[in-house]
């Protein structure tokens, strides 16, 4: 048998003596407060659900959570620094299908592998989109807005939260499927989009639950429907895309908590275990429902994972089906 070379002893000491501080690491997290970048500006959906998750996510964790807004090619800009950051723990990323599913599908340049770069730890809200217009807008259903989209092409604009954004994809979804042309107006948040509605400076957008409902509710916008295949027993009022005569058109935005795929497993499960007792706080599920949004939570960080798996294979397959052109 051959000896072990001092380098290769040398190599296993330095690899035993990385695996016990991490080790250590873990066993002290959180040991200071944690960072959680939201990929948008304040007022969107993200933003809205990070703030109203704070207090019960601080008192879960046991360290506060400070909140940064990072907004930026349809969050991507957010995504890929959480997934360059040092693995520790401290930096966490809140994120949707636009950052893990859709800009790398879209946009080879994002600089990140979502599967490879990204450690899913749970989700945190579900929820349909929902299209708005503005009162000036004639149209009352699904059917009136392709009508009124064709009657005036490329005329009516139609505000997102940035490109490669959950819905930017659900309208050039929507457009691709129907024919109906309009005009895509990015913004850095959701709130900000649906500002630009409520002012008339655009004229509808596919938004956020938690974003659009509240205008709706208060008279300045107008629901039309919302973009799941059937209702939401979250979203009183509003029909869903079968019952208006829109057929194999089925989107909806999720949120989940991602770490630097190299976080330590003892890490990810803190911060999952911390998140599932945030997400079951009544307080904070109120605030949720009201906005027609569910809190889901998931069963481990392995089937938050699975799921990211099977999305990003959707978003492709539904990308490619539509024929949807992305600028």
């Amino acid at each position: 048998m051959r000896s072990i070379s001092r380098s290769t002893q040398f190599a296993a000491t330095a690899m035993s003596a990385m695996l016990a501080g991490t080790a250590v690491l873990a066993q002290g997290y959180p040991n200071k407060p944690v960072r959680l970048v939201v990929p948008f500006a304040p007022g969107g959906a993200a933003d809205i659900i990070a703030r109203a998750m704070n207090e019960p996510l601080n008192r879960a964790m046991g360290q506060s959570v400070i909140i940064e807004n990072k907004p930026g090619a349809g969050s991507s800009l957010a995504v890929d620094q959480v997934a360059k950051s040092a693995p520790d723990g401290y930096t966490v990323v809140i994120a949707s299908q636009s950052g893990i599913a859709v800009n790398p599908i879209i946009n080879k340049n994002v600089g990140y592998d979502p599967e490879k770069d990204l450690a899913a730890v749970i989700q945190v809200t579900r929820s349909p989109l929902v299209i708005a217009v503005h009162p000036s807008l004639s149209a009352r259903t699904v059917s009136e807005l392709i009508a009124e989209a064709k009657k005036t092409v490329g005329k009516l604009n139609f505000a997102t939260s940035g490109n490669g954004s959950v819905p930017h994809l659900a309208t050039m979804v929507f457009s691709g499927l129907t024919g109906a042309e309009m005009v895509h107006v990015p913004y850095k948040s959701g709130g900000l989009a649906v500002a630009s509605v409520v002012a008339g400076d655009t004229q509808l957008t596919f938004a956020t639950s938690p974003s659009v409902m509240p205008q709706v509710q208060g008279g300045r916008l107008r629901g039309i429907a919302v973009t799941t295949k059937a209702r939401s027993p979250l979203v009183a009022g509003l029909p869903g895309m079968e019952e208006s005569g829109l057929n194999g058109y089925d989107v909806s935005i999720w949120y989940g908590f991602f770490l630097p795929a190299a976080a330590p497993r003892a890490v990810v499960m803190r911060l999952f275990e911390g998140t599932s007792q945030a997400l079951r706080d009544p307080k904070f599920r109120e605030i949720m429902a009201k906005d027609g949004t569910e809190t889901p939570g998931s069963k481990s960080p392995e089937e938050f994972a699975a799921f990211v798996r099977d999305e990003i294979r959707v978003t492709a397959k539904a990308i490619r089906d539509s024929g949807a052109k992305f600028d």
